[in-house]
């Protein structure tokens, strides 16, 4: 494993700059990454991750280190993955400093980690998953996943956390935008922050009436609101107490169980996007497509004839589509 094997025997260590290292190889889908994963996954799987996700302005950053505070008083050791909006020019986190969070970066008992969104638009980047398995291999109790926050569903967290923690706040019409957005179907726990702020209270009643009229109930959980303020200090206890109460409904309902369909869905989609780097990059198809739209095809005509001489006729075909040439009808 070469280098690999020395940043594996410093990261078994304790050695935060290994881990670092480790979560920077996920990022950038170093080869070296995959073996070194594989040999840690067996410790994979202690930690509780908390999903924090919401609108922007809704102060989640600030939500993110009041949680992580309250937690190191707890004597939990504690990582935070905040998933940014990426730099056009470098493709970088733009907010990789993570001002709101420094109060926690003194803290031994607590690892943060900027990491840039890039291509993917659900929130959180592809290999945010892999920097959590990392981070809970590494022995941290408490995972707190910070995503992006456009605004949109952000489905993709439901994936990565055991947990999903929903942030709105009054007056920048969030329960509206929460609903239209379907971002109240993803929330295990609604959050409002700012609650000392004008509007908090009718936010609170508001979301009660949705939550109770739109949306169905997960098996016996009801999906608790938490008044809150990051910048006092209020109501991030109860937070928490939510949070244990949701872990003690899960692991009740099967948590391993819940875990297994989520890492089901990581492998579908790990398979999706290597089956179409290979298919588009290196097996010629994107060529044979090309071909057939410049003979005004239509593209569900071409991708449902791709389609069939992917699968051929016992499976997935191992010859390579026609590099040259029109496509040609089965």
């Amino acid at each position: 494993m070469g280098a690999g094997s020395d940043l594996l025997e410093r990261f078994r260590r304790g050695d935060r700059a290994a881990l670092a290292r480790l979560i920077t190889w996920a990022e950038n889908d170093d080869e070296r990454f995959g073996p070194i994963l594989e040999a840690l996954f067996e410790q994979v799987g202690r930690a509780w991750r908390l999903g924090i996700t919401g609108p922007p302005g809704a102060g989640k950053s600030s939500l993110v280190n009041e949680l992580a505070r309250a937690l190191r008083e707890t004597s939990k050791t504690v990582g935070v993955l905040a998933v940014d909006p990426s730099s056009p020019f470098t493709g970088g986190a733009l907010l990789g400093d993570r001002i709101r969070m420094e109060d926690r970066t003194l803290d031994p008992g607590v690892f943060i980690r900027s990491m840039a969104s890039r291509d993917s638009h659900g929130g959180l980047a592809r290999a945010s998953v892999d920097a959590c398995d990392v981070m809970d291999a590494f022995g941290l109790e408490r995972i707190l996943i910070e995503t992006v926050g456009v605004g949109q569903a952000e489905y993709d967290v439901m994936g990565a956390a055991d947990c999903v923690l929903v942030v709105l706040c009054p007056g920048a019409g969030d329960g509206i935008q929460a609903m239209k957005s379907g971002l109240l179907e993803v929330a295990d726990i609604v959050a409002v922050n700012k609650c000392d702020l004008p509007g908090a209270e009718r936010l609170v009643a508001d979301l009660e009436e949705a939550l109770h009229v739109r949306f169905v109930r997960r098996r016996n959980w009801e999906v608790p609101i938490v008044p809150c303020s990051a910048a006092t200090g209020e109501g991030i206890e109860r937070l928490l107490e939510a949070v244990v109460k949701h872990r003690g409904w899960l692991e009740s309902q099967g948590l391993e169980a819940a875990r297994r369909l989520r890492r089901l869905e990581q492998v579908r989609q790990e398979l999706a996007a290597r089956l179409t780097q290979h298919l588009w990059s290196e097996a010629g198809y994107r060529e044979a497509a090309l071909e057939a739209l410049g003979e005004r095809r239509s593209p569900r005509e071409v991708s449902a004839r791709l389609l069939s001489d992917i699968l051929g006729e016992g499976g997935i075909a191992t010859r390579k589509a026609p590099a040259r040439g029109p496509l040609t009808p089965q």
